[in-house]
């Protein structure tokens, strides 16, 4: 096959690769998998918050028939871990921090052996004190979670820009607001599983996660053990949405095969996935803000309290994009941000698609909707008036790296939602009829943005391997490629890159995927990366490997690492920074009608406008803004995660209730703007998280225009709306 006389596969909207193993059942997930000879693994969790170990006796689990070991932390060498910072024991050692805390691990010839092992492990506890509320945390003489973190505080971030005292003194008018943001559960379809073995000396780790090569770092540190004597390998993942960022199962399965020199198998249970895996961060938030009557904001002070649970997973990280999100897209001449990531004995706050963009950008449309309302402003027309430029400052004091589009998204978004424009501005359309009194029509719009990349001075970088395999012509191209697929649709548009970066039919494209033995480190599956990481590298890659093949070496292999832009960290004092290297954006509109009668809040339309750069696989791209706003309306109107002194009431999916198809609206317009990201492989940069950060934000608009109540709080429940419709009218604070 010549090089570049393939036809055109960017752009295209090519059946996923893994589809057809998908739909047939011959897809291996790592709960399908098995050994001969495989031990059953169940961990013993903490089941309580907080409590101090003064004793484990494991003497009668393992004397229990099919029981072959009872490992506690006395058999980690080294017993810590962490994304981002190590404060997290394997296995506990003195004290655990929430329930789902592991203390010890039951390794047995069937899985009843080990439940049964599990249950007779004796632990005695010294309750203490617990502390499930983040606010109450920060408060002086509060006990310390951490002993080396003083008010529990994990991480403040400020930001100042201008004079906020001078700035309110100038206002018009001023909007006060708290808002509360609930946990979310990710829901994955599939709970956390995966099996372990030893190969030779090797540790193998076969299960599902984002990041396959961190994992081995991590799994490596707590065993003591270079990082080429584990291996790690990604099966089929059944989703993810940020949830498998963060160690669960990996460390102890390798524990286990390293300790017995036996396979080692575990499978979660819905219960044990819910209790033991982080959340999205639940958050406090106060805002201040200050409008002239023209529309313009001057002045925003912010307040935002982040509940960063038992251990820092993600923390550090999230809570710098709730920090400047907060701000929205807009800008604003005087800023004081003030934001705090807090231990407490809740599960801890991790990863979920948005981080922390979700939290920030409700926030800050919000409190636009009840600026716009107060000065009598069309939304749409107030939003205009203030959005970022090319040449504006952002609240960290730097400009945006590249022009967002916003006003074009913003446009689109409002003439497809029914807005006009004339000379005096936009104009909201009239209300909707409803096919009953007691339903009141609304709509609301909402317009976000979030990073691109790794952030806050995070190297970011993403290496590839391609091979170009034949005689006198390219019979097969090996991609090998460590980038996560957790059902997002990455691995087909690295196939699709890939064949146009080659000028060479799809269907010679191979990936081999997310073995660390066989691929380069290629970051995580997270912050909407992989595409334009992976189509920066497969561009490099491939046009060195084509110099090999025309110099006819048979087979021609090459690597290649891209390294994006530099960013830096928040200054400790003022905030100045660049966060981020490239950003995505969205505007969306949500209608609904509500029944006054019984709270009930039915979606009738969403419309999202979405910027791509370029669009690699069209329809994988609506796929990924359907499921985007699925999850954003469930966090907006369904989801309730209930707990009470640091337990979780709803621990399954009977109490826990995320959308289904028949929660979802009746219709979803997406309109795909293709404006060329300038530092993206074919001008295309990622969209699977952008999406879900206006919709709730816009769903509270559109209900307090059906109501003339806000709520804010979420989720809006049917109890919750109906208590809103049955009180006062709403005030906000001059």
């Amino acid at each position: 096959m010549d090089l570049n006389k393939a036809q055109p596969v960017v752009g295209k909207s090519v059946k996923r690769i893994d589809s057809l193993d998908k739909v047939t059942g011959e897809a291996i997930f790592p709960g399908d998998l098995s050994k001969p000879g495989m031990l059953h693994l169940k961990i013993l969790f903490a089941g309580r918050p907080h409590a101090r170990i003064l004793n484990i006796e494991t003497q009668e689990a393992l004397a229990l028939p099919g029981v072959v070991g009872v490992f506690t932390s006395l058999d980690v060498p080294h017993n810590e871990y962490g994304l981002a910072i190590a404060d997290q024991p394997v296995l506990c050692q003195d004290v655990v921090r929430f329930e789902g805390d592991q203390v010890a691990v039951i390794a047995a010839e069937s899985e009843e052996a080990a439940a049964q092992g599990r249950d007779l492990v004796r632990v005695t506890y010294e309750d203490l004190p617990i502390i499930s509320d983040p606010c109450r945390a920060m408060e002086p003489g509060c006990l310390q979670i951490h002993p080396d973190r003083p008010g529990n505080i994990l991480k403040y971030i400020p930001i100042r820009k201008g004079n906020v005292e001078q700035g309110f003194a100038q206002a018009d008018v001023i909007v006060e607001s708290t808002f509360y943001l609930p946990m979310q559960e990710h829901a994955y379809l599939q709970p956390e599983a995966g099996l372990a073995y030893m190969d030779g000396d090797i540790v193998v780790v076969e299960t599902g996660g984002q990041w396959a090569h961190h994992d081995r770092r991590q799994i490596a540190h707590a065993l003591g053990l270079p990082d080429e004597k584990v291996r790690v390998i990604y099966r089929y993942i059944g989703g993810s949405f940020g949830g498998r960022e963060d160690i669960s199962v990996q460390i102890i399965l390798a524990l286990a095969a390293y300790k017995t020199g036996r396979p080692a198998k575990i499978i979660w249970s819905r219960e044990e996935s819910i209790r033991g895996h982080c959340k999205r961060h639940q958050t406090f938030i106060h805002a201040r803000w200050g409008a002239t009557r023209e529309g313009k904001i001057i002045v925003a002070s912010v307040k935002a309290v982040m509940d960063a649970g038992a251990y820092a997973y993600t923390s550090t990280m999230v809570l710098g994009h709730v920090a400047y999100t907060s701000l929205g897209v807009y800008e604003i001449p005087n800023v004081q941000v003030d934001a705090y990531a807090i231990y407490t004995n809740n599960i801890p706050g991790g990863a979920f698609r948005g981080f922390g963009s979700p939290q920030g950008i409700f926030c800050a449309e919000l409190q636009m909707e009840k600026i716009s309302a107060r000065l009598g402003i069309d939304p749409v027309e107030i939003r205009m008036r203030n959005l970022l430029h090319r040449d504006s400052l952002l609240a960290v004091g730097t400009p945006l790296p590249f022009e967002l589009h916003l006003e074009r998204q913003l446009e689109e978004c409002a003439r497809a939602a029914g807005w006009t424009q004339d000379a005096a501005g936009w104009k909201k359309p009239a209300a909707g009829t409803t096919r009953h009194a007691e339903r009141k029509y609304g709509i609301g719009l909402a317009i976000g943005f979030k990073n691109i990349g790794f952030s806050f001075g995070f190297p970011e970088v993403s290496s590839i391997i391609i091979e170009l395999h034949g005689e006198q012509e390219v019979k097969q191209v090996l991609v090998r490629y460590s980038g996560a697929e957790v059902g997002q649709g990455t691995h087909t548009a690295i196939a699709q890159m890939a064949a146009q970066a080659l000028g060479l039919p799809i269907d010679i494209i191979h990936l081999i995927t997310t073995d660390t033995a066989n691929t380069l480190d290629a970051g995580c599956a997270s912050a909407s990366r992989l595409t334009l990481m992976a189509g920066n590298a497969i561009l490099g890659a491939a046009g060195e490997v084509m110099k090999l093949w025309k110099n006819e070496e048979r087979p021609a292999v090459a690597s290649y690492t891209y390294h994006a832009p530099l960013t830096s960290d928040f200054d400790p004092e003022t905030g100045k920074g660049v966060p981020n290297f490239t950003y995505s954006s969205v505007a969306q509109a949500v209608e609904v009608e509500v029944d006054t009668q019984s709270g009930q809040v039915e979606v009738l339309r969403v419309i999202t406008v979405t910027d791509v750069g370029k669009a690699i696989n069209p329809l994988g791209i609506e796929g990924q803004v359907e499921g985007s706003v699925a999850q954003g309306l469930g966090y907006a109107f369904m989801e309730e995660f209930i707990t009470h002194e640091g337990q979780t009431l709803t621990p399954n999916l009977s109490t826990y209730l995320p959308p289904t198809a028949l929660d979802m609206p009746g219709q979803m317009q997406t309109i795909i703007l293709e404006l060329d990201e300038p530092c993206g492989p074919w001008g295309a940069k990622g969209v699977g998280e952008s999406v879900i950060l206006a919709t709730a934000p816009a769903a509270v608009t559109a209900v307090q225009q059906a109501t003339g109540q806000w709520i804010d709080r979420l989720p809006m429940t049917p109890p919750r709306v109906l208590r809103a419709i049955s009180s006062q009218p709403s005030k906000t604070t001059a």
